[in-house]
């Protein structure tokens, strides 16, 4: 049953009149409706009923958008040319409130942002150019997050992609062994066990110092990514798992979606590798806006970085096939099962064009 959305959208200081409103999208964490308003030169908006099972402190969370938001508009406003209702996610308030979110009464939270027209998001990356544009976008966010004066962000989904406590996670849950699944994956187990203290590289770098914390988007799946008419890249959205973390979380992640020839889902095993034209015009894209930012080790890990994110994803498919699948949506019984291999043979095919991707970064760092 849809919620009545305008009543909602009238207690925020969105301009215009409602005239309608619908479910967008296909994100499968919020519940999200595209308002539409009677007057031409108004903007639409976009109207979020946030999942607060998820994401356990909203108020922390809108935080943090507010902040990365309003420090992107005060750079983009410097930047000639810039559009700040096109390349930012614009938060409205509510009126006579400086709040960004609305509890109704059934204690559920809401929020509206701009909506951007004219634009377009990808599932699949089938171009060197798309890839390049990709990763400018989020080379361009690391980068112009860099300075973010005051406080650390809060952590919305704590040790998010921290694959010391994923793995911790995943030896607790094989002790188990809950129902009863362990033996039918031992292939599985294996591969990740032989692998686990050498993907703890990030991790240990970071607490040696050697490598910032830095504001990371953590979610950087290509569809992410907004395009103009033009496949130029507009901005990020879903900003909800941004945070602190290591710029290698949004690189590798981004490769690992982007760069797969094959579906995460994919039945077919055999389609499964990684598109190295794919990685390097990413890669050309990212380091275009981060060059100047990254330190050395930063830059001389980043082609580690889509292994030791394709291995996390893994860990998290098999750790959810031992325990029962608590945690992922599943279409058939070895579902998770099947993410896992997908997830692990594109490891593989990783590490086998290992020695070309260091290359790779080692030319474009320079």
């Amino acid at each position: 049953m849809i919620p009545n959305l305008k009543e909602i959208f009238g207690f925020f200081r969105g301009e215009g009149t409602f005239l309608a409103g619908e479910t967008f999208g296909s994100g499968h964490i919020h519940d999200t409706f595209r308002i539409t308003t009677a007057e031409k030169e108004c903007d639409d908006y976009i109207l979020q009923r946030l999942n607060k099972r998820v994401f356990r402190d909203i108020p922390r969370l809108q935080e943090n958008v507010e902040r990365v938001t309003a420090h992107q508009r005060m750079k983009l406003s410097m930047i000639p040319g810039s559009d700040i209702k096109r390349e930012c996610l614009s938060l409205i308030p509510l009126k006579g409130s400086e709040l960004t979110y609305f509890i109704d009464e059934d204690g559920e939270f809401w929020r509206l942002l701009i909506f951007i027209s004219d634009h377009r998001s990808y599932e699949r990356v089938d171009s060197p150019h798309k890839a390049y544009e990709g990763g400018k976008a989020v080379g361009r966010f690391q980068a112009m997050l860099a300075d973010l004066p005051g406080d650390p962000l809060h952590e919305t989904i704590p040790f998010f992609h921290n694959i010391e406590k994923r793995l911790d996670t995943f030896h607790q849950v094989l002790g188990k062994d809950p129902v009863n699944r362990a033996e039918s994956a031992r292939n599985e187990i294996a591969e990740i066990i032989r692998r686990e203290e050498d993907m703890k590289i990030i991790v240990r770098l970071g607490e040696e110092g050697r490598i910032p914390v830095r504001i990371t988007h953590n979610d950087t799946k290509f569809n992410n990514i907004l395009f103009d008419s033009s496949d130029r890249a507009l901005c990020l959205i879903d900003l909800d798992t941004v945070m602190p973390g290591y710029c290698h979380y949004d690189f590798g992640d981004a490769i690992r979606t982007a760069s797969n020839k094959a579906l995460e889902d994919e039945n077919d095993i055999s389609k499964v590798s990684m598109d190295i034209s794919i990685f390097k015009s990413y890669a050309e894209g990212f380091l275009s806006q981060t060059r100047d930012t990254l330190n050395e080790t930063e830059k001389e890990y980043l082609a580690f970085a889509p292994l030791l994110l394709t291995y996390t994803m893994a860990t998290r498919f098999l750790t959810d096939f031992i325990d029962g699948d608590n945690y992922y949506k599943i279409k058939y019984p070895l579902h998770n099962l099947q993410r896992t291999l997908i997830q692990t043979e594109l490891l593989k095919n990783m590490e086998s064009q290992y020695s070309e991707m260091q290359l790779i970064i080692k030319n474009l760092s320079k």
